[in-house]
């Protein structure tokens, strides 16, 4: 679901805007979650899914709910059903994104590159949205699977993404989250349908009404998001964006902090100068400018880029392919994080030994059957006895934040990872722990052996191309190996290119969770703001 309500021009706000560029205003009005008597649909399928469907594994794990794969009892189809607990439905804004996402749903008409919303259930803990299944993967992965990448390709994906953008626009609703990681195939066939995946940011709107809430991803927002006065021309924008990052493998406005992002987007120069831009023809060039031009009304319509010769010749597009190296950028969508993430454990590890010695203590007293893991529950006792009264819905924060291999529990390592306050990313001593990790022969350098052994079960596939290219991009000084300074570059910039629309439930989370182990106190603040 969408974390964050529009706000129509004009609504006087009520909150101080953040520092950072790309911050949501979050509203008030905290709501008691954990009733049952809390209603969120007005008009769902039914209260029982059991009844219809069978829930099976999970596919996947999102900021509020949990999807899995749901099977039709009496059809034997194969569908997807989202689960969202009502315990982090902690606000009126929570509450509303879940109903408008339902209602725009409902109200786009079937489309062959929109997922199929099937049924909606409401139970007295959670609300459960049955939808077409998806399994043929992210779009980017599909493409770096493929023997050669071409411009006729990224023709094609680039038309049904307008095209979805077009149907979106002719129903009156703005998607505003328009991004790669948003679009699945609907299976592993060659000629599987890409389909838009998620509305959860989507909002209604009337011909000519503009909005002012800063929503989406930070790569992918257009100009005026940021300047706080938009309307659904942002679409094309990010749309446009994705057309750049298809034929080259970067993003076209990036730097190393999120304030450098935002000032390179209000900047709006497209480079057409690095590789593989002189052999991408002119035609594509264009469309790319067009689509990206900051001037929300003079940049084309979705009608417009339809129309546009690239997109109207897109199976005599160029078919020669536009070389490996973009392929392995694009793989460092999904590589380049993991390497922080990596580096986060070992972070995590190293303060369970120099800096949480009570955490262990702590950990002990909640793990009574000495399982070496703790639930849910033993959580929530556990931290009664030593004092600390934390409500269900932060228990709750905790647990899914920890429990990385969602096995529900807690074991230690997950229990020791949940006290490490994300902010202490700016704890040098803590980030040379890291990089000693990764620095295996100790010369004082991450070189390009010691980074293959550190993503050696992160690629998929032995691709050297994206080892080198992610060297390439950390090692700054380009001599062939990662100095400290630059492996902390890289752990304190703003280079999440999949990064949630959201901060919501991680600083909530963060908060709590440097309040709770490092201070030794619980004084939680309900401004989620702070």
């Amino acid at each position: 679901m969408g974390n964050c309500c529009a706000t129509p021009q004009g609504e006087t706000k009520k909150k101080k805007e953040k520092e950072n560029p790309f911050a949501n205003n979050y509203g008030n009005g905290a709501v008691s979650s954990t009733s049952s008597k809390l209603t969120v649909l007005s008009n769902p399928t039914g209260q029982e899914i059991e009844l219809r469907y069978e829930l099976g594994r999970e596919l996947g794990r999102g900021e509020f709910g949990v999807t899995y794969l749901c099977t039709d009892k009496d059809s034997g189809e194969e569908l997807a059903c989202k689960s969202i607990s009502k315990k982090k439905l902690r606000t009126a804004i929570d509450i509303e994104d879940v109903r408008r996402e339902v209602e725009i749903m409902r109200h786009l008409p079937k489309h062959p590159n929109i997922v199929t919303l099937k049924d909606t259930y409401e139970d007295d803990n959670a609300v459960h949205l049955v939808m077409e299944l998806c399994e043929g993967g992210e779009l980017f992965d599909r493409i770096v699977a493929r023997g050669h990448y071409t411009e006729r390709a990224a023709a094609a994906v680039t038309k049904t993404i307008v095209e979805v953008v077009q149907m979106c626009h002719k129903h009156g609703v703005m998607h505003r989250d328009l991004k790669p990681e948003n679009f699945l195939f609907a299976n592993k066939k060659e000629t599987a349908a890409l389909k838009a995946i998620d509305f959860g940011l989507s909002v209604f709107f009337k011909p000519g009404e503009r909005f002012n809430e800063i929503v989406g991803s930070p790569y992918y927002m257009a100009p005026e998001v940021l300047k706080r006065n938009y309307g659904p021309e942002v679409d094309i924008w990010s749309a446009g964006v994705i057309l750049y990052i298809l034929l080259c493998g970067v993003p076209p406005f990036w730097a190393e902090t999120e304030q450098g992002v935002a000032q390179a987007i209000i900047r709006s120069v497209v480079d057409f100068k690095r590789d593989p831009w002189p052999k991408v023809s002119d035609n594509a060039k264009d469309l790319v400018k067009k689509m990206l031009n900051p001037d929300p009304k003079r940049r084309l319509t979705a009608q417009e880029v339809l129309d546009h010769p690239w997109i109207q010749n897109a199976k005599k597009a160029p078919n020669v392919s536009l070389g490996e190296t973009v392929k392995a950028r694009l793989k460092q969508f999904s590589v380049m994080n993991k390497l922080k993430k990596r580096a986060l454990r070992v972070i995590a590890e190293h303060l369970s030994v120099e800096e949480a010695a009570g955490i262990r203590e702590g950990f002990q007293v909640m793990d009574t059957a000495n399982r070496g893991k703790i639930n849910r529950d033993e959580l929530r006792v556990g931290l009664h006895k030593l004092g600390h009264q934390v409500p269900d819905e932060d228990i709750q924060i905790l647990m899914d934040a920890g429990d990385v291999d969602k096995d529900g529990y807690l074991d230690y390592g997950e229990f020791v990872a949940i006290s490490v306050h994300l902010r202490k990313m700016g704890n040098d001593e803590h980030l040379h722990k890291a990089f000693q990790y990764f620095d295996g022969n100790q010369s004082g350098y991450i070189e390009i052996e010691e980074l293959r052994q550190a993503l050696s079960d992160e690629v998929e596939i032995n691709s050297e191309e994206v080892v080198n290219a992610i060297m390439h991009d950390v090692d700054t000084d380009k001599d062939g190996k990662i100095s400290f300074e630059e492996f902390a570059a890289m752990m304190k910039a703003g280079t999440d290119w999949r990064k949630a629309s959201r901060q919501y439930s991680r600083e909530r989370f963060n908060n709590l969770s440097l309040k709770l182990f490092k201070d030794g106190s619980l004084q939680l603040n309900n401004d989620e703001n702070q």
